[in-house]
């Protein structure tokens, strides 16, 4: 098929002529795309047209541009399930991907070090301590999900830095015998700083899902609290819900204010 462009709308045909490049695999997930000079030479448009088709399809997820280094094929978005804890790492193999794990920083500090918020949560007493972990996590070497842990320490005696390297549920499980009971989360929306989206690799202001939670052991003690980032371009989040019920709604929150039934 020739690559030159014979009928109007000449924008509309080269977002298509595009987009299909990308479903063809002529530029595979993860891939540098064509520039907005490569594509002005290519199809015989000019660059603002070049320019405004590349950012129809990073509107539309197809494409993913990084500040100062470029346009890249996006990569299916990962999956979060809602219904259960799943470890990144099984889940990233599990889609085709490669995953990595950088451990940003390790320390093992005494309850009155603990931030408020993880401190209350988790319940520790005036002598316990816990783990600040701070990860970062990447699939096919893009950084997707930014992890802030406190996981409580005396369940977990010895455990080093080099030791979160891979799954930690894995490791919870096989070397403590932990059995992770479950846990309760919160999901929002948030604008990334300058920081966090440096680590992630996108630009400050873009979106991603904050996940705040605290995981319980099946007798019901909590074992970690977590604030993490989740790359919005990164990851869907998916659940099954069930039939309609006639009965009331459950009590929610709206913006952090509790809404009561409705009666």
């Amino acid at each position: 098929m020739s690559d030159a462009l014979v009928r109007d709308p000449v924008y509309c045909q080269l977002v298509a002529r595009l987009r299909e490049r990308i479903r063809s695999g002529a530029h595979p997930a993860g891939s540098r795309f064509l520039t907005e000079r490569e594509i002005a030479a290519r199809f015989d448009v000019s660059r603002p047209t070049a320019n405004k088709a590349l950012a129809a399809l990073v509107a539309e997820g197809a494409l993913a541009f990084r500040k100062g280094i470029g346009t890249f094929v996006s990569a299916d978005a990962l999956e979060y399930d809602l219904s259960h804890l799943v470890s990144f790492t099984e889940k990233a193999r599990a889609a085709g991907r490669i995953p990595t794990t950088r451990v940003l920083s390790f320390a093992r500090i005494p309850a009155a070090a603990v931030d408020p918020d993880p401190r209350a949560a988790l319940g520790l007493g005036a002598h316990e301590e816990a783990f600040r972990i701070v990860r970062l996590r990447l699939a096919d070497g893009v950084p997707v999900i930014l992890e802030r842990r406190h996981l409580r320490a005396q369940p977990c005696p010895g455990l080093r830095r080099s030791d979160l390297a891979g799954s930690l549920y894995r490791l919870l499980t096989d070397r403590y015998r932990l059995e992770i009971g479950g846990a309760d989360e919160e999901i929002r929306a948030v604008r990334l700083g300058r920081a966090d989206a440096r680590l992630l690799g996108v630009g400050r202001g873009d979106a991603a899902l904050q996940v705040t939670a605290v995981a319980r052991l099946s007798s019901g003690q909590p074992i970690w609290h977590e604030s993490t980032l989740y790359r919005g371009d990164a990851y869907a989040f998916r659940n099954r819900l069930g039939p309609v019920r006639a009965g009331r709604p459950a009590a929610g929150l709206l913006g952090g204010t509790a809404l009561p039934p409705r009666r």
